[in-house]
């Protein structure tokens, strides 16, 4: 695949008002117009650099949009108040009452609780599969069927999604691919390899610093459009609006992503290659055990590493709390949920990211009580944290 993202982010340029380095932040909910006519045009048709409302589009927020779109390689994108405002408003403009959607079972609680418990309630229903099964995939879609939803890379098991696979599937059946990229930000371009949606929790590697909620679908420069209708669109309607101030910080972070990702995946493989090394089961898809290696492999970009995140499993519950607990005191990380932060963060799924989804569905999922999860940050020298990892695991009798 002959896409280079981060070198398309590099060769985008905006001047502030006053020929700043950085784009001037427009700190206004509403626009003035020249003429009668303009206001009217800007109601019923979407015009190429006329603002009218910041719920509909703010010029900041637009800056950031199009520093994602270039690092999709879409046509369009939106950003949103939040990763899970990007996600239901991209579902709710693709589907109405009768309609199905067929999604991974192995995603973030969030996604998984808003498809099970609330759509229900609109006449929208999902069916929840192992996405790695395309003939199950196969066996799910109906007349009514318009989603198929996935992770890129799943929350928190680390399952790989065949994307040009369920392109074919989507494109025999008429159907939409839609894609959550949050955890591989430049390690995989899931546009390129057929999604028709990219939708991202900018909270997490995009933004890096963990100070704000954000969130952003890419797309066609069509549907993008239609999330904006001030008639129907999701996102116009719903309100997911992101402040400009925040589109500001997050667009600077953006200019640093490529060397963060680098880094975070770096630490990611030498932690993983190693606590496999002293016998620990690690959930990695870098590590050539990982039955889905050869797939992640020809679909990423490879100078980016295979991300930021693996997930051991302690065998037990209690063995996960102690671990964690000593792996904060010991200045491994911070024990907090989300992920991408420049420090490493460690969680147990089944209480805290994935607690949404009923413990029989995550056994049946392979989701143990003993998973930890590891956000690896950035740190500079990756052996300090392995060595105070394996000291911890020698306190719970893991080594």
């Amino acid at each position: 695949m002959d896409f280079f993202p981060a070198n398309e982010m590099q060769d985008y340029q905006i001047f502030g008002e006053f020929g700043g380095v950085n784009p001037s932040i427009t700190d206004s909910a509403t626009f003035t117009f020249m003429t009668t006519e303009k206001m009217q045009q800007c109601f019923e048709e979407e015009v190429e650099g006329c603002f009218l409302y910041s719920r509909h589009l703010n010029p900041m927020n637009k800056f950031l949009a199009d520093q994602l779109k270039t690092m999709e390689g879409t046509e369009d994108a939106q950003v949103m108040a939040s990763g899970l405002g990007a996600i239901s408003t991209t579902l709710l403009q693709l589907c109405q009452n009768g309609d199905e959607i067929i999604s991974s079972r192995t995603i973030y609680g969030g996604s998984y609780a808003l498809m099970k418990n609330f759509f229900p309630r609109l006449g929208i229903n999902t069916h929840f599969v192992d996405i790695t099964d395309l003939e199950m995939v196969k066996s799910k879609i109906t007349k009514n069927t318009k989603v198929i939803y996935t992770e890129t890379i799943s929350n928190p098991l680390l399952e790989i999604a065949d994307l040009k696979t369920l392109r074919a599937i989507c494109d025999e059946h008429n159907i939409k691919l839609v894609v959550d990229n949050t955890f591989s930000p430049l390690v995989v371009s899931p546009y390129k390899l057929g999604a028709h949606v990219v939708v991202y929790s900018l909270t997490k590697f995009v933004n890096g610093l963990n100070d704000c909620v954000a969130g952003a679908v890419c797309g066609t420069k069509e549907f993008v459009s239609s999330m904006r209708s001030v008639i129907d669109g999701a996102a116009m309607l719903l309100g997911p609006t992101m402040d400009p101030l925040r589109a500001a910080s997050i667009f600077k972070n953006t200019r640093t992503l490529h060397i963060r990702m680098k880094q975070h995946s770096h630490n990611a493989m030498f932690i993983a290659e190693n606590l496999e090394k002293a016998g620990i089961k690690v959930f990695y898809p870098g590590l050539k055990s990982h039955s889905q290696h050869d797939l992640i492999t020809s679909m990423m970009n490879k100078e980016f590493g295979y991300s930021g995140v693996l997930t051991i499993d302690c065998k037990t519950k209690e063995n996960a709390n102690k671990l964690m607990m000593l792996m904060q005191d010991a200045k491994v990380g911070l024990f907090a949920v989300s992920l991408g932060y420049v420090k490493t963060l460690f969680s147990s799924p089944g209480s805290s990211t994935s607690s949404e989804i009923p413990e029989d569905v995550q056994k049946e999922m392979g989701m143990t009580p003993g998973l930890v999860r590891f956000s690896m940050g950035i740190d500079n020298d990756p052996n300090i944290a392995l060595t105070r990892i394996k000291n911890c695991l020698k306190q719970i009798n893991m080594l």
